[in-house]
């Protein structure tokens, strides 16, 4: 198997701990943890385990490469703004990189992390979770192929609550900009939902390792939370392929919704819809016969495997890089151009549940619902607050 793949951690609180959970509780045979880095370690869920396996721990990279001189594999879950200084450093530093997403919320950041990657022969993959796992792989083989047809439509919702708790939880969360000025851009759709519409842009690449490119961003954008951004979205996308991408996403609802997607294809469509009779991906053809693709959550860090095991083979074509998560960060960037300044939803309809520390807008999920059923905008269906934004393209 070769040599053990070293490991660096940038950031043990936060997603962090999701990694150390796997890299503590879980015997790698082919890699091990050879040091952490953070400003205040004491956050992280596993610190006393990390000083008990007397896992070194380090406040900066600099600190961390001046000591130890290098590493295999560094993984970036650190805030949003110090993706790219962060992940070309360690690029620079002799190391591949694993970078969660978002890959950063500068579209000018995009150069840099490929001419990093590109002048030091190492690798940058962008931690979007689905991308990386067999199933995933295996359905955009099978979309590259001609199996379906071509794309003709797609449509993902994701409805997830998030309380005040998790917006207090950091000092960036729900915020523009960091107090030196970085972007951060931090929303429902560029962080813990941005793993579904990457899904939809990188399904319909036209390479493995490419994503969709975008000709327009029409966008609503709604917030109840006390925050910069927005915690609800809905969005209309079209690629230079002239395929139309609709995406829902919110978290200031009151119950619960798995993510779901539909993608319309010449010759099938392919479903998956948690908690139905199925968890499965389901692509039923025009003849009503199925195929079928496990459920990606049920790999949720195949990225790290996939990782270590790139470096052990010396394959430095990674299946989701900087070139598949780009159509994420231009996404994002046309999203907020489509609406600068963010309305609130009318307060006839705003509900906070003080137990939960919740806010909540009645009749939400459903409005949002319907809208995925029908492939349109809140503005399409004439609700009260809906507001359509300028549609923004791209040259």
């Amino acid at each position: 198997m070769g040599k053990r793949v070293s490991i660096l951690l940038v950031g043990i609180s936060g997603y962090g701990n999701v990694y150390l959970k796997e890299l503590l509780n879980n015997n790698y045979e082919n890699a091990y943890l050879k040091g952490v880095v953070d400003i205040n370690p004491t956050r992280s869920d596993y610190y006393e385990e990390i000083m008990n396996r007397d896992i070194p721990i380090y406040e900066s990279l600099d600190e961390y490469y001046r000591d130890k001189g290098g590493t295999d594999l560094a993984i970036i879950a650190t805030p949003i703004h110090l993706h790219k200084e962060q992940a070309c450093y360690a690029m620079n530093h002799g190391s591949n990189v694993l970078c969660e997403k978002p890959m950063t919320a500068n579209p000018a950041d995009i150069e840099e992390l490929i001419s990093t990657r590109d002048k030091t022969g190492k690798f940058i993959a962008i931690g979007f979770n689905w991308s990386f796992t067999p199933s995933i792989q295996q359905l955009k083989e099978d979309i590259i192929s001609g199996l379906f047809g071509k794309p003709k439509r797609l449509k993902s919702i994701v409805l997830w609550p998030r309380n005040e708790d998790y917006y207090n939880r950091t000092s960036w969360a729900g915020k523009k900009y960091s107090p030196d000025g970085r972007m951060i851009f931090d929303s429902v759709v560029n962080n813990a939902t941005a793993h579904f519409l990457h899904n939809l842009f990188y399904l319909i690449g036209s390479s493995i390792d490419t994503s969709a490119e975008l000709e327009n961003v029409t966008a609503e954008l709604y917030c109840v939370n006390a925050i910069e951004t927005f915690d609800t979205c809905a969005v209309k996308i079209k690629t230079k392929t002239d395929i139309d991408i609709f995406f829902y996403a919110s978290h200031s609802i009151k119950d619960n919704g798995k993510p779901h997607f539909i993608l319309e294809f010449e010759k099938a469509t392919i479903f998956y819809e948690p908690g139905g009779e199925t968890s499965d991906i389901l692509a039923i053809f025009e003849d009503g016969t199925k195929k079928v693709y496990e459920d990606p959550e049920k790999c949720h860090l195949a990225k790290l495997k996939v990782c270590i095991n790139a470096i052990q083979e010396g394959n430095h074509q990674i299946l989701c890089g900087p070139e598949a998560a780009s159509s994420h960060v231009n996404c994002i960037n046309a999203m907020h151009q489509s609406v600068p300044h963010i309305p609130s939803f009318p307060t006839p309809i705003t509900h906070y549940e003080k137990e939960q520390r919740l806010h909540w807008i009645q009749g939400l999920d459903d409005t949002l619902i319907e809208c995925y059923q029908n492939w349109c905008l809140p503005s399409d269906l004439g609700i009260e607050w809906g507001k359509l934004g300028k549609t923004i393209r791209f040259s």
